[in-house]
């Protein structure tokens, strides 16, 4: 099922009470850089440190009660995994998550601390959605998938309802609109949601160089899969291509895709803790560094941009401060 706007403003009802609503944040050495008004929005102070709680609490509240008594069952590198693991946890569920071997340790030991069982798989030798089906089909559980899925799209662009919403309240009439993208979930969620209430605004689906597979795919008019030799900074945005779901939302509404480099990245998340305060882990800083990279055409512009995540390792966090 391929969702809309209705199912977008549904999500936004369902969820109230259950997430954070973040703020909308600018910054005067951001605009500065950008020679334009860049509007944030900073999912690391989500509950989960991730805009995913909101796809995966809007996915297990529509479960019938006779499903969520055996649960849910998915894949994830970190921030699906502990979101659905929260959503659980919330509503008195089991969930099992089954994350790559090399998954950053603050994202498992997060997930774990939901109450979630793990299942660990070799990210480069394993199907990850079949792994995911059959142990859920062994449960009898649930298999929500990070982006493919028509209820966590919904909930996704609840991020992008909230940031239009304050933009347009403050006086701000996007441009356009940066979005960190991996299988394209988020994005499609804030497609649907910026097609409605921003249709004036250009939508660019921003990457990890190597992984740009939704750039690619998206000039090609096809869904084309990434070759797995980029680099593996950017973990929660390493997925293999867009998702059937994802890219029939994203491809007639998604203008183009942008891709950034990890020095870009980690210069985005120097920028993110000097002047906004925020811990942003790499993927979640990939739109920053799309604005601060000059990869988009920022001057005499308003830029929306999402921080879609903060879950990082200590190690790595330190790294990208002393680049």
């Amino acid at each position: 099922m391929t969702p809309n706007f209705d199912d977008v403003l549904a999500a936004a009802q369902r969820l109230k009470g259950r997430i954070r609503r973040t703020p909308m944040l600018r910054h005067r050495a951001l605009d500065e850089a950008a020679g334009g008004v860049v509007l944030i929005k900073p999912e690391p102070l989500q509950i989960t440190g991730s805009f995913k709680l909101r796809g995966a609490t809007n996915a297990a509240l529509q479960l019938p009660p006779e499903a969520r008594a055996r649960g849910i069952v998915t894949h994830s590198s970190g921030n699906h995994g502990q979101a659905i693991a929260a959503a659980c946890h919330a509503l008195g569920m089991p969930a099992l998550i089954a994350m790559p071997q090399d998954a950053p340790r603050v994202k498992v030991e997060a997930t774990r601390a939901w109450g979630a069982d793990i299942h660990f798989f070799d990210r480069h030798g394993v199907d990850r959605d079949a792994l995911a089906a059959d142990l859920a089909a062994q449960r009898g559980a649930a298999h929500i998938p990070p982006f493919d899925h028509a209820d966590v799209i919904a909930g996704q662009g609840t991020a992008i309802l909230e940031l239009l919403e304050d933009a347009l309240a403050a006086g701000f009439k996007p441009d356009q609109l940066a979005i960190c993208t991996g299988g394209g979930g988020l994005l499609a969620g804030s497609a649907l949601s910026a097609r409605a209430m921003a249709p004036q605004a250009r939508i660019y689906a921003i990457e990890p160089e190597g992984w740009d597979d939704y750039g690619q795919s998206l000039r090609a008019g096809h869904r084309i899969a990434n070759d797995g030799q980029g680099a593996g900074l950017c973990d929660s945005l390493l997925s293999k291509q867009p998702g059937q779901i994802t890219f029939a939302v994203n491809a007639p509404r998604v203008t183009d895709g942008l891709a950034v480099t990890p020095d870009e990245v980690f210069a985005a998340m120097r920028f993110a803790f000097t002047h906004l305060k925020l811990v942003v882990e790499p993927g979640g800083a990939v739109a920053l560094a799309a604005v601060l990279a000059g990869k988009l055409a920022t001057r005499d512009a308003v830029t929306g941009i999402i921080l879609s995540g903060g879950n990082v390792d200590a190690a790595v966090f330190a790294q990208a401060m002393a680049a």
